[in-house]
């Protein structure tokens, strides 16, 4: 009997076998955060019953809260959930490690020979692609988390405030998260009827749904000794070992090598990432290559793209972009160092601030949110930050439309704000053509993201090379 056709959850699963299955997850989970997320949601929720529906969505609301990957925060939070922090620390190391492996070996090929008509044709053609599958989140993220006009107006507010004035990313955050928490929370709590029904959608009351038990559940009523409660000085040791674990790298690189090093400049840009970066990966990834590209230099807009192409066709959280990013700033200025040498470095300095805080984050939040299960504030302010994501996201797109797409933009500067002009008569047309077509076929046509990046390749090299 398989897993799905039992309806009771298991009384009990043992290490071994939740390493396996995480181990699983690790090596299949392609499509970005929502693949991803949809991945686990089968094997843990739907097939193995570990746990309910109701604290997957739950455990995933807070992980939206936090910054840095909330897929692989997830797998973080249900391991531990499972089997305390050795339980969460393998859940989130097995995420990671396949697609860290398989993207560093791409870039490395990138690196090398990028100049390679071939391998430049290749990389050339996944940028259609790639523009197709940000403008897609554009959508998926709208229809699902745009549910008041009041939500589209923090939205649209959030891709002005970004793409034209520029306002600094964690303040748009910020300001959404709060203005979530007074539209959908303190307006209907402290004006009940007269909270208009444009703000709330006449929701004044929040009622979570029913759904069984899952294991988790059944472990976290049966924890009598109190091992997943939160305690002041179980709270104060997390912070001191996971903040070590995370922070003494980056320590030990400003001490030896000084701030003015590309290492130091890795480290302590990817740390701040770390921190300020919240609303899921693509809403990074906007941030980050603005900063990337505008300010340190590392790599070209169009480069972004060829990235972001090689995270969405490998396993792993997306914003395993940033391996991508540190080697070539380090590749670019290897001092002494072979470039090689220097950006394999470079790569994982960068994977380790990335990532590291991630399980600090959970290993000290992760009690104290399962008191917050049921907090209708929390909930507001998170759909306030998630309307935030769908103007930045918009913001990422029509950035790397623009950069990748056209050869010249210019900018109108008006009332304040900065407009982009790209120049038509730099425009690649056909580009542009694969990328509405790539968004059409998967729309309407439904195909999934591994065929669409694999078909936009492919008809990008065939033109680069033969036409």
């Amino acid at each position: 009997m398989s897993y799905a056709e039992d309806n009771n959850p298991p009384e009990t699963v043992t290490f071994r076998e939740a390493f396996t299955v995480w181990m699983k997850i690790g090596f299949l989970s392609f499509g970005g955060p929502a693949g991803q997320i949809g991945l686990m949601h089968k094997m843990l929720v739907d097939d193995r019953k570990w746990i309910s529906n109701d604290r997957f969505l739950h455990a995933l609301n807070y992980c939206n809260l936090l910054p840095g990957p909330e897929a692989q925060q997830l797998a973080i939070y249900i391991g531990w959930l499972l089997h305390g922090t050795r339980g969460g620390l393998a859940a989130g190391l097995l995420f990671v490690i396949p697609g860290m492996f398989t993207i560093l070996a791409l870039t490395i090929l990138y690196a090398g020979f990028h100049q390679v008509a071939a391998v430049q044709a290749f990389f050339y053609g996944l940028k259609p692609a790639v523009l197709a599958i940000v403008v897609m989140a554009v959508f998926r993220i709208a229809s699902k988390s745009l549910k008041t006009p009041y939500l589209v107006a923090v939205a649209g507010a959030s891709f002005i405030a970004i793409f034209f004035y520029h306002i600094p990313f964690p303040l748009v955050v910020f300001s959404s998260g709060t203005l979530g928490y007074l539209g959908l929370s303190a307006c209907p709590h402290y004006f009940g009827e007269a909270c208009p029904k444009w703000i709330c959608g006449g929701k004044k009351v929040a009622s979570p749904a029913s759904n069984e038990d899952g294991l988790a559940d059944n472990l976290l009523n049966a924890d009598t000794e109190g091992k997943f409660a939160p305690t002041f000085m179980r709270s104060l040791k997390t912070l001191m070992v996971w903040g070590g674990v995370w922070l003494s790298p980056v320590a030990v690189v400003l001490l030896t090598l000084g701030p003015e090093h590309v290492f130091a400049k890795i480290a302590l840009f990817f740390t701040k990432m770390a921190v300020v970066t919240f609303g899921g990966a693509y809403a990074v990834l906007a941030y980050m290559a603005q900063e990337a590209v505008a300010n340190y230099g590392w790599l070209q807009p169009g480069e972004m793209l060829d990235g972001l192409g090689l995270a969405e066709t490998t396993p792993g959280p997306l914003i395993q972009v940033v391996q991508f990013v540190g080697f070539l700033g380090a590749y670019r200025s290897p001092g002494m160092l072979n470039p090689y040498v220097a950006g394999i470095f470079g790569a994982a300095l960068t994977v380790w601030v990335t990532f590291a805080p991630c399980f600090l984050w959970i290993f000290l939040g992760a009690p104290y949110i399962e008191k917050l299960r049921h907090n209708k504030f929390m909930n507001g302010a998170l759909s306030g930050i998630t309307a935030a994501v769908v103007g930045v996201v918009l913001n990422l797109s029509i950035w790397f439309g623009i950069n990748a797409m056209f050869g010249h933009t210019g900018e109108v500067h008006l009332y304040g704000a900065t407009i982009p002009a790209p120049d038509l008569a730099t425009a690649d047309w056909f580009a542009l053509a694969l990328a509405a077509l790539s968004f059409l076929a998967m729309k309407y046509l439904k195909l999934e993201m591994i065929p669409v990046l694999i078909g936009g390749a492919g008809i990008e090299f065939f033109w680069k090379t033969f036409m």
